[in-house]
């Protein structure tokens, strides 16, 4: 692949970008739903689980962790107490936007990257397998906890509403 080629890079930006939307989507649905959002955001799916709001900056905190390290900062994760739809729906638009801003080479993806995975453990892999074995597994699990939170509560979600990224791709068998 040419040193200049960023094609892998755009496709990990656009998943980032299409699953916050399924996320704020969700959300929205809730928001529907629920007399008190806010109070939502404070709701776990099991007593040692963490809560909706907390689900929601770690979602933020993948795609996040991953345009800092592309543009060379140091990873800064976002404060997890997420109190309020509000913040909630900041978070999620302030993460979109950072994402838009990485501008790298997919050659990137072939640096070693040193992770961190628990107190006093860390691995280290190539970018590639940090962002396929890492950031997009976490990622796609805070959705899920966040979606089977809103479920638990009486949410109205189904499978359509998690894969809304797919609506625009989806067509209807011609009945011949």
């Amino acid at each position: 692949m040419p040193a200049h080629d960023t094609r892998e890079i755009d496709e990990i930006k656009r998943i980032f970008l299409t699953r916050l939307d399924t996320l704020d989507h969700i959300l929205s649905v809730g928001e529907r739903h629920l007399p008190d959002m806010d109070a939502a955001m404070h709701e776990r799916l099991a007593p040692d689980m963490l809560p909706l709001g907390t689900q929601v900056a770690l979602v933020c905190n993948r795609p996040r962790g991953f345009a800092q390290w592309c543009a060379g900062q140091p990873i800064v994760d976002l404060d997890p107490a997420v109190g309020t739809l509000a913040l909630a729906r900041s978070l999620i638009q302030q993460t979109k936007a950072l994402v838009v801003t990485v501008d790298v080479t997919d050659a990137r993806l072939d640096d070693t990257k040193r992770t961190g995975v628990g107190p006093g453990r860390y691995c280290e892999t190539s970018a590639r397998l940090y962002v396929s074995d890492y950031l997009v597994p976490n990622f796609y699990f805070h959705i899920s906890i966040a979606y089977a939170i809103l479920r638990r509560l009486g949410v109205p979600i189904g499978k359509a509403d998690y894969m809304a990224f797919l609506a625009p791709l989806v067509r209807k068998v011609n009945d011949d």
